[in-house]
């Protein structure tokens, strides 16, 4: 996989670039007096940016750079926080799905085509409005739970594929328990498109929670948001005369998402030996 990444130069390139956004935000954002950066001050409201405040302020004259330090951290972190247990709950089913077949196969099958069925984006919009707990956990839980399809299919398809190798069949002539094979055996022979899939569902959580902020159904108000800045643009004067209060949350979520899924694309190859460039 490093091989691909390394013989690639966009994902090479969008690895170190996206690498470095989480640093920087994060040891910035950990320097930042949260409380004190969200504070009104209506002296500065809507300055242009200048020496010392390079991005200006916003209509209640807080500092734009800040919470956009602040908005990157809150989104990566409720993506990561996603994507994770997300992955490891489709990983797991899509791994006893994929092995054992038969009823197992079908129970979860029905499991997953009823899910399906339901909107994800708007279940989220509906459970927010009617409990409003304004809380991030509360949207965490949201996302995580519409979040494990993907991951579940693909590991499902592949599991199934490796469970009649040789080497699953020389492990349980041995005596090797399933749940050894499972997670000793066949988990570490899809790591590549785990890995793979793992970015590409990253990216798509980046661009749903700033989806959900945007629209309103986010992060509490007085947290600070990528979707919440770029739905500055919601007004026409702003987005014209004051392309300080959206642009650069804008430009910030394009640069991320493409960087991920340029490292996605080299980890799909390499996923695949007939793709490969090396």
């Amino acid at each position: 996989m490093w091989r691909e990444i390394y013989r690639d130069p966009l994902a090479l390139f969008g690895l170190i670039v996206f690498v470095g956004i989480v640093i920087t935000v994060y040891i910035w954002a950990w320097r930042i007096d949260s409380e004190a950066a969200m504070r009104m001050n209506l002296l500065f409201r809507n300055n242009e940016p200048g020496p010392g405040h390079l991005l200006g302020f916003d209509s209640m004259g807080r500092d734009m750079l800040t919470q956009l330090i602040l908005a990157a951290r809150n989104s990566l972190t409720i993506s990561f926080a996603v994507t994770i247990p997300g992955a490891a709950i489709g990983i797991t089913l899509g791994l006893f799905m994929g092995f054992y077949g038969g009823h197992v196969d079908n129970v979860g099958m029905r499991l997953i085509a009823l899910w399906s069925m339901i909107p994800g984006m708007m279940l989220i919009i509906v459970l927010r409005q009617m409990f409003t707990p304004g809380v991030m956990g509360f949207v965490l839980l949201m996302l995580v739970v519409s979040g494990w399809l993907t991951m579940t299919g693909t590991v499902r398809v592949m599991a199934f594929g490796q469970r009649s190798l040789d080497y699953v069949s020389a492990s349980k002539t041995m005596g090797t328990p399933n749940i050894v094979i499972i997670f000793r055996e066949i988990l570490p022979n899809m790591f590549s498109i785990i890995t793979s899939n793992f970015t590409i569902t990253l990216a798509t959580f980046v661009g749903i929670e700033t989806g959900l902020a945007f629209l309103g159904f986010g992060l509490p108000f007085h947290v600070p948001s990528l979707g919440v800045l770029v739905a500055n643009a919601r007004n026409p004067y702003d987005m014209v005369n004051r392309m300080w209060l959206w642009l650069p949350a804008a430009l910030l979520i394009v640069v991320m998402m493409l960087c991920i899924n340029f490292v996605g694309q080299a980890l799909n190859r390499a996923a695949d030996a007939k793709k490969r460039l090396v």
